[in-house]
């Protein structure tokens, strides 16, 4: 009941000055605002981290050609072609952690369909590529494995590609031109939009890794190998077994470095996401910093109102008042003006979030967590700033207080 009678008290003392209050509770609105804000943004490029790379694959590794030394010169990563298809059929037969394998080969092309044309990445993927990668075909069919060794001319178009090649035309048994080759549209594959920002996922066409190499490379080795594992948990032997095969099969002596690189996606993927939680650190760390010059502001104010009410701590005093109960009294109105100033600030907080995601269009993810943190933070800020001069009006001598003009 002695706490109900306090709360009452304060909200009355700081209710004689309206505005004042409001402007010492702005610097806790802003603060825990941004707080929110700004962790919000971090946990929302989080799962757009986690979706992306989800969308990618899954227990995807990738095997690239690595670096040669030669007479003394060090090549970087992929400047030689150390893969063959037999190394594909390798590890898909002899390393029991890996499920599907996908040989692949790549290059750009001018695509012709009609009057209308369209330069995009051409890759040359097997039939496993849709499972490896987790990605459906929206309409038609992915080519099957017999399409594959009889080096068939049939593609797969992305999204990006039908937008430009087709409008709104059905592209289902339609032939385009790949650098002048005729090639039969089988099929469409769902849109994943941009990967990154930086390039565009859907803009790309599909076609057997056989005719690839034969028909629009000329070439008998590949330039990747996609590799999916039986689970998440087996990826890293996975990765094991493929070195171990490859060392093998390319006479790699003992000690010496490898001529090709085993990625995991899943390590890839951590990464990323770690680097999310760092940022998301980051910019929370950076935002409550107004949490604390929000907090000196209701030190300030106190300070000031202990300064205006000398008399009055000196008269209730003199009724019998304690020392704790002034200290309560000052202590309780600064942690109700860093309550109310967090209470606002988590409806500003959420309010920005949803209009930064609607304007700029980036995802943000309003957590429980946040809320919380940001709230605790507010009145911890309120009790910590608000001591001293709760300490100090508590402090007085009633006397000199009754005597003060």
């Amino acid at each position: 009941m002695n706490l109900l009678r306090t709360i009452r008290v304060s909200l009355r003392a700081l209710s004689r000055n309206k505005m004042r209050s409001f402007l010492t509770t702005l610097g806790i609105i802003i603060g825990v605002g941004a707080v929110i804000a700004m962790i919000s943004i971090g946990q929302g490029a989080k799962r757009e981290v986690e979706e992306r790379f989800a969308s990618m694959g899954t227990n995807l590794l990738f095997v690239r050609p690595g670096s040669i030394s030669f007479r003394g010169r060090h090549s970087g990563i992929g400047s030689f072609n150390t893969l063959k298809i037999e190394d594909a059929k390798a590890i898909a037969e002899k390393c029991d952690a890996v499920r599907d394998v996908s040989p692949n080969v790549s290059t750009r092309a001018q695509t012709v369909f009609r009057n209308k044309n369209w330069n995009t990445s051409i890759q040359g993927v097997s039939s496993k590529y849709p499972e490896i990668r987790n990605w459906k075909v929206e309409e038609g069919v992915f080519f099957d494995e017999n399409q594959v060794r009889s080096s068939a001319k049939v593609c797969v178009l992305g999204n990006e590609v039908k937008k430009n090649l087709f409008e709104d035309e059905d592209p289902l048994g339609q032939i385009i031109r790949i650098n002048k080759i005729p090639f039969r549209v089988i099929g469409v594959l769902e849109s994943k939009g941009e990967s990154g920002g930086w390039f565009n996922i859907d803009d790309m066409i599909l076609v057997p890794y056989t005719t690839a190499q034969r028909r629009l490379l000329g070439i008998d080795y590949i330039h990747s190998i996609d590799v999916s594992a039986v689970s998440m948990a087996k990826s890293a032997q996975a990765k094991l077994q493929i070195e171990k095969l490859l060392r093998e099969r390319h006479r790699i002596a003992p000690g010496s470095e490898d001529d090709f690189h085993v990625g995991n996606w899943s390590e890839i993927a951590q990464s990323a996401t770690e680097s999310t939680r760092i940022l998301t650190i980051l910019l929370g760390g950076i935002a409550s910093v107004s949490l604390l010059v929000g907090g000196i502001g209701i030190m300030n104010i106190m300070l000031v109102s202990v300064t205006e009410r000398i008399r009055e701590i000196g008269l209730r005093m003199a009724v019998g008042a304690r020392e704790r109960d002034i200290l309560l009294q000052f202590l309780t109105e600064a942690i109700v003006l860093s309550v109310l100033g967090g209470i606002l600030g988590i409806g500003v907080g959420i309010a920005v979030s949803r209009l930064i995601s609607h304007f700029a269009g980036w995802k943000t993810i309003v957590t429980f967590g946040a809320i919380a943190l940001a709230f605790l933070f507010s009145a911890s800020v309120g009790v910590f700033f608000g001591f001293y001069p709760a300490r100090k009006a508590s402090r007085l001598d009633p006397i000199e207080a009754l005597r003060y003009e």
